[in-house]
């Protein structure tokens, strides 16, 4: 206003705009006297999605290698629990998870903070602002742990395999499909009343359930060829365009 009241003949606005532009900015004219937010609190809370991700995933992989079915590098020199020698903490994994929950709550006060100034004059965006290094800082240090945590572990191999067969009852998901493909009545009730027994069923109880089923030996056959280690439908070809699509990002 002062500008425009002293140098009434310049065109402000475009001056404005020219000034801004010069520096290789966006000039924003509707603004207050605070900077908007938004821009900033939708970066935010986009790290807070992707960091829920990867919380997750610390959390999936930590319960993984409690139940044993992914196995850990073991360090000869590494000290594991206080009381339990023979235990190795996954704690690349529980790192992550730590700093994934800290940086999330800065974040989510940062997104729900800055957007709001009382008459567009209050000044405690400030210092909130100031330590947005924190959480970025916290999420960069999650990300190089769990990646660290993923070079320490593989797949159990032959527990998991040990796991699925000794329970065969997921295939009554394939029988119940392929009995109504063929137009068999109420397949669902069918498979519920051989298979929810409470007691694991093996691969010969399984066989003697498909021997009973309402279909013709042929498809019969076609059945007891399936096992659990097969039924995995199209995963193999879904997680390699999954792989394929993450790797073009990058280029």
């Amino acid at each position: 206003d002062s500008l425009k009241d002293s140098y009434p003949k310049i065109d402000w606005i475009s001056f404005a705009k020219k000034f801004v532009a010069s520096f290789g900015l966006k000039p924003n004219l509707t603004t207050t006297q605070i900077e908007p937010y938004d821009d900033m609190a939708k970066d935010f809370q986009t790290f807070i999605r992707l960091n829920n991700v990867l919380l997750g995933f610390d959390q999936d992989v930590w319960r993984y290698i409690s139940d044993h079915w992914f196995a850990q590098e073991v360090k000869i020199d590494a000290v594991g629990s206080s009381t339990m020698p023979q235990k190795i903490n996954p704690i690349k994994f529980e790192n992550s998870e730590g700093n994934l929950g800290k940086a999330n709550a800065m974040f989510e006060f940062f997104a729900r903070k800055l957007p709001i100034s009382r008459l567009q004059r209050d000044l405690s965006d400030s210092t909130v602002i100031r330590e947005m290094g924190l959480p970025l800082g916290w999420s960069l240090l999650a990300y190089k742990n769990t990646s660290k945590g993923l070079e320490k572990i593989w797949p159990n191999l032959d527990l998991i395999s040990q796991a699925l067969n000794e329970d065969w009852s997921i295939l009554s998901e394939a029988a119940q499909t392929r009995m109504r493909n063929l137009g068999v009545e109420d397949p669902y009730s069918i498979m519920k009343d051989f298979t929810r027994s409470g007691e694991k069923i093996n691969k010969d109880k399984w066989l003697e359930i498909v021997s009973k089923l309402p279909i013709i030996d042929e498809q019969k056959n076609d059945l007891k060829e399936l096992t659990p280690e097969k039924y995995i439908g199209l995963a193999v070809r879904l997680t390699e365009e999954a792989i394929q699509e993450i790797k073009s990002s990058r280029k």
